[in-house]
């Protein structure tokens, strides 16, 4: 019997990562990674797709160099979702236990998140909704601890987290990575995926934001009781630095970005100036963060802190200026369940953690139709799931 093989598919505005895995013996490391690929990204403006062709030139460039490494065919992929077309709505369904005798079931849970999606219509035009998160349930209006099931009632109520896309930014992405001659076995919203190799269970637990620094977009996630409360995208990012870096000493785009990555030695700038500007612009990014957590209510109230990913957690004093800003505890992520020496960085985590989704649900045993994973995505797998967080 063939060995089951995962891909995942993190399509970016400055590079395009693709992850193959397969599962392994070892229980300490039930998963590793046997190919990685990666290319410019073309096409691409804040995540979404301006220009289609190029696009999926740089999804087949990235798949090609990844299969040649791990030495395996591949006919399908899970996709990671983001830019600014991601987006929150939160809502609210309830519906009468009449019908199951006053029971609740998982039927009346699914029909209530139904009714949460339907409340939530007027702002869902030209949205998709990709997950829908259950944060708090109630029976007869009395908060439940956990799920429902089985509890007696007349009436059951669900707040939800809407993870939504724009329509047409989603379709764009699955066309091309179709184009490119893979097939999307499901998605997932980017910063969830994430944090499915970068969080641990106490941090989301206690409390914690993921901010995953991009080229051009800065997204968070916040997690609380195990449950992520929250999802923001920013148009802003990396970039922004480099483009400072450029204006400030008036040298070419490429010498910037070597600069900012700290790739030029012998240069005239001192270290000095350029952390003043990197600072700088860390510190617009952070006060973006700052001011979503005043926004859903928990400001310095996130025992876990922040946990920086993405191709801007490299930058120099990361996570000292998020301390400063955010008056929280502060760090880098790690990717869990890997060696240092296999090469892949938090840069990685979106394209592995999807490898991780597609390995906790077939071990799990759970099946899911394309629709299903788009709707149900994260609490469908959340059980599934926990074995394999970091």
């Amino acid at each position: 019997m063939q060995r089951p093989i995962y891909t995942g598919i993190d399509i970016g505005t400055y590079h395009v990562k693709v992850v193959i895995a397969a599962p392994t013996e070892n229980s300490e490391l039930p998963l590793t990674i046997i190919g990685t690929g990666t290319s410019t990204s073309r096409g691409l403006r804040h995540g979404y797709i301006i220009d289609q062709k190029e696009a999926t030139r740089s999804i087949r460039e990235a798949l090609g160099r990844a299969l040649g490494a791990a030495k395996v065919r591949v006919k399908s992929a899970r996709v990671a979702l983001g830019g600014i077309g991601l987006d929150e709505i939160r809502s609210t369904g309830e519906v009468a236990l009449t019908v199951s005798g006053g029971i609740v079931t998982e039927r009346e849970i699914d029909r209530a998140l139904r009714e949460s999606e339907k409340k939530a219509s007027a702002k869902l035009t030209n949205r998709t909704v990709i997950h829908a998160i259950p944060l708090e349930y109630r029976v007869d209006g009395t908060k439940v601890f956990g799920r429902p099931v089985g509890m007696q009632g007349t009436r059951l109520t669900v707040d939800t987290l809407l993870i939504t896309m724009l329509s047409q930014h989603q379709e764009d992405l699955i066309e091309a990575v179709e184009s490119a001659g893979i097939e999307v076995d499901g998605v997932m919203a980017s910063p969830l995926a994430a944090s499915l190799v970068t969080l641990n269970k106490a941090q989301k637990t206690a409390g914690v934001v993921l901010a995953n620094i991009g080229s051009e977009t800065l997204s968070v996630v916040v997690f609380e009781d195990d449950t992520p409360i929250s999802l923001k995208v920013f148009p802003t990012g990396s970039a922004e630095v480099t483009e400072s870096i450029a204006l400030s000493f008036k040298i070419p785009l490429p010498e910037a970005e070597s600069l900012k990555r700290g790739g030029v030695t012998g240069s005239d700038v001192s270290e000095k100036k350029m952390g003043v500007i990197v600072g700088a612009q860390l510190k617009e990014m952070y006060t973006l963060v700052n001011a979503h957590l005043k926004t859903i209510g928990r400001h310095r109230l996130l025992p876990a802190g922040i946990v920086i990913t993405g191709g801007g957690s490299g930058l120099t004093s990361a996570a000292e200026i998020a301390r400063a800003v955010l008056q929280l505890p502060s760090q880098v992520s790690q990717i869990g369940h890997l060696p240092r020496s296999s090469g892949v960085d938090a840069t990685w985590a979106v394209a592995y953690g999807l490898c991780r989704w597609a390995y906790a649900e077939d071990t799990s045993g759970q099946t899911h139709t394309f629709g299903q994973v788009i709707r149900d995505g994260w609490e469908s797998l959340k059980q599934g799931l926990r074995s394999l967080l970091p």
